[in-house]
């Protein structure tokens, strides 16, 4: 047999267009590890050609990892589920920790927020410092927060973002906008566990306001205020703690370092989130008894806000529409039963459909909602950018290869305003529904 080699430039050209329907396959059989992306092949000309899509493997928070050292090659190909890569991390154990990093997340929805995992990644970070005599996260939430039909947490996964310790305060009196309840909880906290430091997001949700009610009360009788805006630490060997700390101070026009108070409340992206570890996250309890303190503040509830005047950056709820979308008006109403804010994408607002402030994306506004739905939009690189920290993507095309259903994490696959109006349609149903039990 013949050993010249034999090119295919129809299968080459497939090969180098990640966005045809056979890319995957046609890799895999130039040599793709385990049916995935092939790495290198053999170009037309006679030289090794490399995949950068494929060098890597996908990290648990959706975002590729690079291992230079090719450990990885072996293990974790190109499309491993998050799953597997979960159940790869080091399982870290610390039965007797020489101190505790308390901290208190806001738990949005009864999730961890992204600026929950980032604090997480501060404490860790605290906690870790020392080899020999390393500490635990203690995390302190309040609430139900319980899943579908009032069984489990919603968060399964206080384990991985490094949380050794977990302390689950599920009163009533938690519930809502509870500052006096949740401080007098903390309070005894501190006397039964002494946790060395406090972190708690800088954030509007709830962090701030209590955050900085901890501190008054620890500091009673001691001259020291917490460090506020903080978002970056660095050890320091004079401080009383050990570490300093940098603020944003003056508008966050200035960065204000100090040594380390025991009461921290973090900005987002204060560090980084944990990645490579599992922790038990064991349950723990609290053997005094907590004193039901005199409540001053009376939740009264959320108030109801127009979702079309809440900005894009503020927006937890976006529904998005790009140049898919031939149905405007069915749009705008399902924004309005869906309880959206609306957005749109850059051809979407040149054409006219959308005012300008609506544009998401690196020429348009940065958004952070916690549910991004996408119709029609094919997903350019700047509108990518632009909602690279959304903690769910959901997306409507027609074509399946587009850069938006490889970037969702749901994708439906159908004509938008079909799919847009049976959605409304069943929304609107289970809604009577619900008002004529009541």
């Amino acid at each position: 047999m013949s050993e010249i080699r034999r090119r295919d430039p129809r299968r080459e050209w497939i090969a180098r267009n990640r966005l045809h329907p056979e890319h995957a396959s046609v890799l895999a059989d130039l040599g793709g590890i385990g049916g995935g992306a092939a790495s290198e092949w053999l170009g037309p000309n006679g030289v090794i050609r490399k995949n950068p899509h494929a060098i890597g493997f996908i990290g648990p928070n959706g975002v590729k990892r690079i291992d230079r050292s090719g450990a990885q090659q072996g293990g974790h190909a190109v499309g491993a589920t998050r799953q597997a890569v979960q159940d790869s991390r080091r399982q870290v154990e610390i039965p007797e920790p020489a101190f505790l990093v308390a901290v208190v997340p806001d738990m949005t929805g009864g999730r961890l927020s992204g600026h929950d995992k980032d604090l997480l990644g501060l404490a860790r970070r605290l906690a870790d410092a020392d080899p020999e005599r390393p500490g635990a996260v203690l995390a302190v939430i309040f609430g139900q927060h319980k899943g579908e039909g009032g069984g489990e947490l919603k968060e399964q996964a206080f384990g991985e973002a490094g949380i050794d310790r977990l302390l689950h305060l599920s009163d009533d009196a938690y519930a809502g906008f509870a500052p006096e309840a949740r401080l007098a909880a903390l309070t005894a906290v501190e006397r039964e566990l002494a946790p060395r430091h406090w972190l708690l997001p800088d954030s509007p949700l709830g962090g701030a306001d209590l955050g900085r009610r901890l501190a008054l009360r620890l500091g009673e009788g001691r001259d020291e205020r917490p460090a506020t805006g903080v978002w970056q630490l660095e050890a320091d060997t004079e401080a009383p703690l050990g570490w300093r700390c940098t603020a944003r101070g003056a508008a966050e026009s200035l960065d204000i370092q100090r040594p380390l108070p025991r009461v921290a409340l973090a900005l987002a992206e204060c560090a980084e989130p944990v990645d490579e570890t599992r922790h038990a996250a064991a349950p723990v309890s609290l053997a005094e008894t907590i004193p039901s303190a005199f409540s001053r503040i009376e939740d009264l509830g959320q108030v109801a806000v127009d979702p079309a005047g809440v900005a894009l950056a503020e927006a937890e709820f976006i529904l998005s529409g790009g140049n898919g979308v031939k149905d405007w008006e069915g749009f705008h109403h399902a924004a309005k039963v869906l309880g959206a804010t609306e957005g749109a994408s850059r051809v979407a607002v040149d054409d006219g459909f959308m005012a300008r402030h609506r544009q998401v994306g690196a020429t348009g506004t940065w958004v952070t909602a916690r549910v991004y739905l996408a119709v029609g939009i094919s997903g350019a690189i700047q509108h990518l950018q632009g909602i690279q920290t959304c903690d769910k993507v959901v997306a409507i095309n027609l074509d399946p290869g587009c850069d938006m259903i490889k970037r969702a994490d749901l994708a439906v696959i159908g004509d938008s305003g079909e799919i847009l109006a049976a959605l409304v349609a069943m929304v609107e149903q289970q809604r009577g529904g619900q008002r004529d039990a009541a």
